[in-house]
């Protein structure tokens, strides 16, 4: 895998990649829509089909559960399915808050791949209301993204 790390020197804040012990590392998700749009990353949304359904997507990003709805089960297929997806690319993750992301990070990290998890996720973190897509996301941040 070729050294694609960035550091805070190279670029401002929103465009540094934030290194992790067991993954490639988090990035933004402005980063991480630059590295798809360029052809350097596949983003693969790993939520639940249900959240995609119901919350919204993002287009042309290959849909590969981590877990699936309804009772939350690991997906079987995701190794096989993820490899499909990424083939020789470095893959960026997102999920809806950063969290599950990270674990498919890993997973695949462990498969050999340069995976980079999103941080803030899909609908970013719950305020005080416990609502999200308020306090940070892809959405939140004007990237592409259609509902159903």
């Amino acid at each position: 895998m070729p050294n694609t790390t960035h550091t805070a020197a190279d670029a401002s804040p929103a465009d540094a990649v934030r290194p992790q012990a067991d993954y490639a590392g988090d990035l933004s998700p402005e980063l991480a829509w630059q590295w798809v749009s360029s052809g350097r990353a596949v983003l693969v949304d790993v939520r639940t089909d249900a959240e995609r359904e119901w919350v919204g997507y993002v287009p042309g990003a290959v849909p590969v559960a981590w877990k699936q709805w309804p009772g939350m089960a690991m997906n079987p297929l995701f190794d096989t399915q993820l490899r499909q997806a990424v083939g020789d690319r470095a893959v960026v993750l997102l999920c809806r808050s950063g969290v599950r992301s990270i674990a498919a990070a890993k997973r695949a990290t462990e498969l050999g791949l340069e995976a980079y998890n999103i941080l803030e996720g899909f609908e970013g973190d719950a305020n005080t209301h416990a609502q999200r897509g308020r306090l940070g996301g892809w959405r939140f941040r004007g990237l592409p993204w259609r509902q159903n």
